[in-house]
């Protein structure tokens, strides 16, 4: 005939006979305390041990080092939970009721974290479509330039260019619209647009704006083109009518710089080496603004109390004019 024990009677003799494998001089009051804990130090060691062992070789099998982290983050917090496990027998709790509670506290704290949870989930979704990699530096849709410092399962962490930390939940991230300057080139075009005067020299005035950029340090000057999906790009900056404007024509300078995190620095110098060469140029150029030109004729009437405001003269009293005098003048008649 066979006996089924509960589970609860297995495991208590499952801890007695652990407790009897233990020396004599360890069986002293408290020592299932004792042991558990060093149960527990000896699980923190064993997995960090591992974690040190797999970390090349996972390292290797990833190519995205966020996911490697989230792999052996993983493969730390099972080790401690099993030993965990180990040690809360060691002193007498069941594994089943642990599962019970672990169970509970998991429903209650799902439908209290919501938004942890889904932070989590985005968190997955962005290790799995790849947008960026730690290192890569990332502009957000409100301007905010930075690199990539960590990536989580709840949050990203981002170094920014002012010297901050920017911490940004998952949910957030999949939400906005990101930048990568470094996903596969860290070189990066930029456009400068300048309008000058139709009076200007025009092709003269390309190629002055063409060699202020060449002249600027960190400015791409000649190499083979640069590959963008299926088109290609010169790598030599270069100058062209992009629109003739009411007041002037307008230029576009196009030109490939390759540190993406100095581009603010990059168009100052740019500039400033485009409106030098204009002031020091033989030739005429000048950058056109908005003019206002006011033709008065004829016709044109003041309005009232704008260009006479001062009051008339007084008109001088006439004199007066003797009785007999004009008596005695002759008539028009006569």
């Amino acid at each position: 005939m066979t006996t089924t024990q509960p589970a609860g009677a297995t495991e208590a003799a499952a801890a007695e006979v652990a407790t009897a494998l233990l020396p004599a001089w360890l069986q002293f009051p408290g020592h299932r305390i004792v042991a558990a804990l060093l149960v527990v130090a000896l699980g923190v060691s064993l997995s960090k041990l591992l974690v040190s062992l797999l970390g090349r070789p996972i390292a290797r099998r990833f190519e995205r080092q966020s996911v490697a982290q989230i792999v052996l983050g993983a493969v730390r917090a099972t080790t401690i939970a099993l030993t965990l496990i180990v040690a809360g027998s060691l002193v007498g709790l069941q594994i089943g009721n642990i599962v019970l509670s672990v169970t509970v506290f998991s429903a209650v704290v799902g439908i209290i974290l919501a938004p942890i949870v889904g932070n989590v989930l985005n968190g997955i979704f962005v290790l799995a479509d790849q947008p960026f990699e730690i290192g890569d530096m990332i502009e957000l849709d409100d301007g905010t330039r930075g690199f990539v410092d960590d990536i989580t399962i709840r949050y990203t962490k981002i170094f920014t260019l002012d010297n901050t930390f920017l911490v940004i939940p998952n949910g957030n991230v999949r939400d906005r619209d990101v930048t990568n300057y470094s996903a596969e080139d860290e070189r990066t075009r930029l456009s400068l647009d300048v309008l000058v005067t139709y009076e200007s020299d025009i092709p003269e005035a390309r190629r002055q704006m063409e060699l202020a950029a060449r002249d600027t340090d960190d400015v791409i000057n000649g190499g083979p083109d640069i590959r963008v999906g299926s088109a290609r790009y010169p790598a030599t900056p270069g100058c062209f009518i992009a629109d003739f404007a009411d007041n002037g024509v307008l230029l576009r300078l196009r030109y490939w710089v390759t540190k993406p995190y100095k581009i603010a620095t990059v168009e100052s110098a740019v500039r400033t080496a485009i409106r030098q060469r204009f002031i020091d140029a033989e030739a005429t150029l000048e950058m056109a603004y908005p003019h206002r030109q006011l033709v008065f004729d004829d016709r044109s009437r003041p309005a009232p109390g704008e260009l006479h405001s001062e009051e008339p003269p007084a008109a001088e009293p006439a004199s007066p004019v003797d009785d007999n005098v004009a008596a005695d003048s002759p008539s028009d008649d006569s």
